[in-house]
């Protein structure tokens, strides 16, 4: 398959390590992940990044966290309200409060881990 058939986004990482592979003086192609290997061949074929698509907000999912310690407030906030739940013996709203903190906690190490 070439480029001209799919876009290079949407090629597998297979189809992009083999239009790498025609790069004179790449090595290292099979070690590569996606977003290296799109890095390299966008550059070598002179496409420009382009501004990347809005993805859609969905209801409820409009708050984004910027820093560690804005989820870490979040999961404060959460654990309130899952201290409450417990006291009333709710057990669907324990197990909603247990995995949204669940979540923010795997994003907090994600966020930490990348800076």
């Amino acid at each position: 398959m070439t480029e001209k058939q799919k876009p290079l986004d949407k090629m597998t990482v297979k189809e992009l390590r083999e239009i790498a592979m025609g790069i004179p003086g790449l090595t290292g192609v099979h070690a590569m992940k996606k977003a290296e290997l799109l890095e390299i061949i966008k550059k070598e074929k002179g496409i420009e990044e382009e501004e990347k698509a809005k993805k859609k907000v969905h209801k409820g999912k409009q708050q984004e966290f910027v820093t560690v310690a804005d989820i870490k407030k979040k999961i404060e906030e959460i654990r309130t309200k899952l201290q409450g739940a417990r006291e009333s013996k709710d057990k669907k709203l324990i197990k909603i409060y247990r995995r949204r903190i669940n979540r923010l906690k795997k994003r907090s190490r994600r966020l930490a881990g990348s800076a």
